[in-house]
Parts: structure tokens; C-alpha cells; sequence
């Protein structure tokens, strides 16, 4: 059954959206794409990087940028409201890349179902669509989902969806803190919420693995490939001779899919970027 956003939280976001736009002109275009597709931003909850992500809309360019899925977490939403300056900012910065002559296509996820409402429809020049169809500057058709239609989870258990949610999402708290411990005695970083996730999901979700799954679909729709989200992990690769892309998250991962003018595929893991920006940034001179 579809989930909707109550009324009291449709009105507080759409006052969010209405609020003042981000800023004009702060835009680098230090990359500059042709197609970038993003997903499972889950704006709306403590858990998403929105400055990382912001820093990455700055940079990056593009003809048309696909917004595949979770990009609001109506569930967060439904349970408390959470709605910082910087999430507010997020959004502005996709209008105003539309306002641009960017094409913004946003395909609505499991999170965000209550967009489903609205399918065909545009808002500020994004398009809303269940689905899309992509093809590449090298003629390959690729067919754009979310992919929350093969979870298991999702489909057989609804209730088990959401409280799965609702550990991950106290999961992403304690991971914060263990990671802090980690830094502190040196050890590399380590994603326990993401490593409980994909257990649950194993243990009582997939009847078929959801990476072939999503392929078998996509050949037997006649395409050449697939680019879906919803499972937080990035790859790209193939299956049985067709190609399966997911862009992966704005929560742990940071990372999106890029098409180059080429037609040449690649995931861009912005966190590697970030960390090597901050290494090239000369140490401040402390005196006493």
C-alpha cells in the first residue's frame, strides 16, 4: 500500500522548498559531464552528507542528472521532521541547475513513494517519471530504476522494510561513534551500518540475488544495461552481457555514476576526492 506524507508534513516541506534559493554563481564546473546519476540521498534525516553533497553539485556539471530514487526520506519524515539549512540548500542547488539548461529527471524510490503520486508530472522543471530510458553518447540503452520493486524486503514484508529502517538508521549513530574510537587508535574506517544492512537483507530478503535480478529485467526488456540505487553499494559491471550500474549513496558511500561525453562509464567516489583536496590543503603555521 502507498505510503503518503501527512498533510502537516507536505506543508513543512513545501514551506522548506519555498524558502530562500541557494546562492547564485557558486557553481566551480570543475567537471564537466554528460550524463551523472545520483541516489538514496535521504534527504530529511540526520544521516545524510549534505555538505559533501553540495560540495559535489558545485563541481560537477552535466546535460542531464538523474535523481534515482530516496532523494527524501518520507519515512524519516512521517516519524519526526528534520529539515536543516543544508538540505533545504541541496534542493535549491537542483533547481538551479535546471534554471541553467540542466535536464533533472528525478525516478521516485521507496522512500520518497509518496512522489508516485505525481508521475508525468514537472515541479520547477524536474520531470518525474517511474522509470527512464538512457541512451549513451556510444548508442547504448540503459534503463533507469530505483529498484526497491526487487527487494524482497520491500515487496514480501513491508513492516520488516520499516523496521529495518529504523535500525539502520540508530545503526548509522553507533557507527559515527565507532569510528571516532577507530581514528583515534588509527584504524581505517569501517561501515558497521552498512554491514548489518546487507546481513538482514541476506538472512531474510533476497530470493535472488537483486544485482542479477535487476539484469535478468533489463534483458528481457531488450536494453543493453541497467542504473539503479536503493541497495547503497556502487558498481559497475556485467551480468551476463548486460550492463548493471547502481550509483550508490549520500549517506556512507558518496558516490555517483558519470557518463563522459564518450559514452565511457565510471563511478566518482567523492569521498576519495574530498580526502585528497584536504591532504593538498596546506597545513595552517600554529605559533604561540
Amino acid at each position: 500500500m502507498r505510503r503518503d506524507l501527512p498533510c502537516d508534513v507536505r506543508t513543512d516541506l513545501a514551506s522548506a522548498l519555498l524558502g530562500a534559493p541557494a546562492q547564485e554563481g557558486d557553481e566551480t564546473g570543475e567537471l564537466r559531464l554528460r550524463t551523472v546519476w545520483i541516489s538514496d540521498l535521504h534527504l530529511g534525516t540526520p544521516g545524510c552528507q549534505a555538505g559533501a553533497l553540495l560540495d559535489f553539485l558545485r563541481r560537477v556539471e552535466c546535460e542531464t542528472l538523474y535523481l534515482v530514487g530516496d532523494i527524501i526520506d518520507g519515512w524519516q519524515l512521517r516519524r519526526q521532521w528534520f529539515w536543516p539549512q543544508q538540505h533545504n540548500d541541496v534542493v535549491q542547488k537542483l533547481l538551479r541547475k535546471v534554471r541553467k539548461g540542466t535536464r533533472v529527471v528525478f525516478v521516485p524510490g521507496n522512500h520518497d513513494e509518496f512522489a508516485r503520486r505525481y508521475l508525468g508530472h514537472s515541479f520547477g522543471g524536474i520531470e518525474v517519471l517511474a522509470e527512464a530510458i538512457h541512451t549513451t553518447a556510444d548508442g547504448r540503452r540503459l534503463w533507469v530504476t530505483h529498484g526497491d520493486h526487487f527487494d524482497g524486503v520491500i515487496q514480501c514484508a513491508k513492516w520488516l522494510a520499516y523496521l529495518g529502517d529504523w535500525a539502520y538508521t540508530r545503526a548509522l549513530a553507533l557507527n559515527h561513534w565507532l569510528n571516532s574510537a577507530r581514528a583515534r587508535l588509527g584504524l581505517p574506517y569501517w561501515s558497521l551500518s552498512r554491514y548489518l544492512k546487507l546481513k538482514v537483507k541476506r538472512a531474510v530478503a533476497y530470493v535472488d540475488d537483486f544485482e542479477a535480478a535487476v539484469a535478468r529485467e533489463a534483458r528481457a526488456r531488450g536494453l543493453d544495461g541497467v542504473v539503479c540505487g536503493h541497495i547503497h553499494h556502487a558498481e559497475l559491471r556485467e551480468i551476463e552481457g548486460i550492463l548493471y550500474a547502481n550509483d550508490g549513496d549520500w549517506v556512507e558511500s558518496l558516490t555517483a555514476l558519470a557518463e563522459h561525453p564518450d559514452g565511457r562509464l565510471e563511478i566518482l567516489d567523492w569521498s576519495a576526492s574530498l580526502q585528497a583536496r584536504r591532504a593538498a590543503e596546506p597545513t595552517a603555521l600554529i605559533t604561540t
